[in-house]
């Protein structure tokens, strides 16, 4: 059975092999090739991948990233398709799903919304009710940043807060584009907001997420 990380990542290795290895995305200072790099290393060098997020590893994360953007772009995106090595925790379809249906998520978005004819997706129902599951969980987190109080609200009305303080903001839309604001592609986001003019404009400005 498919479940939403592995759609999408067939959905980003698409994205990616239409797009071509000089595309812009949505990630600052990086072509569809570092794209591809970066989601190949992250889950085939976890040596490496830790710089993502402890910076005292990120001249060893510079280096491996440099090494498989170097590699030919077809192969990066056939890695992409396969998946993980065997031994690695993302094979476990529990952990893939709850580690890479976000990421995969986002990142497909990243190379779609940085075309200029890109027009919203319609994510099924499921999906957008696992997305927003996932963002209840992750948004004081991808929060935590903010420089004004944060409510995250559903059309349907169900809210989470990703930062407490004052002013607040409010952030209304669909479970897929309020993912997308959170992990900073606020620009691209087809959300509402709903607050004081400065702290609209402070959180628009804001280095959202992880």
């Amino acid at each position: 059975m498919s479940t939403h990380a592995k759609r999408e990542r067939l959905l980003l290795a698409d994205l990616l092999e239409s797009a071509g290895p000089g595309a812009p995305t949505l990630c600052d200072g990086w072509r569809t090739r570092e794209l591809a790099a970066h989601v190949v290393v992250r889950e085939r060098r976890p040596d490496a991948a830790a710089g993502i997020l402890v910076s005292a590893l990120r001249a060893r994360l510079d280096r491996t990233m440099a090494e498989y953007a170097a590699k030919p772009y077809e192969e990066l995106i056939q890695l992409i398709r396969n998946g993980p090595p065997k031994m690695s925790p993302y094979s476990l379809k529990q952990i893939d799903e709850a580690a890479n249906a976000v990421e995969f998520y986002v990142h497909a978005e990243d190379v779609r919304r940085a075309q200029p004819d890109w027009s919203p997706r319609e994510l099924d129902p499921v999906f957008s009710d696992s997305l927003w599951s996932r963002l209840e969980k992750m948004a004081r987190l991808t929060g935590r940043r903010s420089p004004v109080g944060l409510v995250l609200r559903r059309p349907n009305g169900q809210t989470a807060v990703g930062h407490k303080g004052t002013p607040v903001v409010t952030v209304t839309g669909e479970p897929g584009e309020l993912t997308l604001f959170c992990f900073g592609r606020q620009d691209a986001a087809r959300v509402e907001l709903d607050g004081e003019k400065d702290a609209v404009a402070k959180l628009t400005t804001a280095k959202l997420g992880i």
